[in-house]
């Protein structure tokens, strides 16, 4: 499901989501040949229903995601008492070649993507938020309806 299904889905984790990874530093986490997991900073692009991945393209995350598209997102924290709140996310990644959404993906960044890196759009199978109000812990979870 696209990051739009989310958007529907739970409108309010959605904005949460948005404010926590969109042009943001967060971690990817993917799967090593062996089955071992690694874990990468990169920045999220989200916007018109979509997330997407710049990266170099000898990059170890970029190869692991072509091998199996399975990841999972978290964003970074504020500081040590998670005052900012958690994000998290997992999915299935696949490589974008449609020019239409490079583009796309290319006027959504923060930032100005180098010609040579490659894309990925995220979609979604699970969605989570911690956020920590005085004394409270506030969950929030989405799983997408198979």
């Amino acid at each position: 499901m696209s990051w739009r299904t989310l958007e529907e889905k739970n409108p309010e984790l959605a904005t949460f989501g948005v404010s926590r990874l969109h042009g943001q530093v967060a971690y990817l986490a993917t799967l090593r040949q062996d089955g071992s997991p690694r874990v990468h900073p990169m920045t999220p692009i989200i916007g018109q229903g979509h997330l997407f991945v710049f990266m170099e393209p000898t990059s170890p995350k970029g190869h692991d995601l072509r091998r199996d598209g399975r990841y999972a997102i978290h964003c970074a924290v504020s500081d040590t008492g998670g005052t900012s709140g958690e994000f998290r996310i997992s999915g299935q990644a696949q490589l974008v070649s449609n020019p239409e959404l490079r583009a796309l993906a290319v006027r959504l960044a923060p930032y100005s993507p180098a010609d040579r890196y490659i894309l990925f759009e995220f979609s979604l199978e699970s969605a989570a938020s911690t956020v920590y109000e005085d004394d409270r812990v506030i969950h929030q979870r989405w799983k997408r309806d198979d």
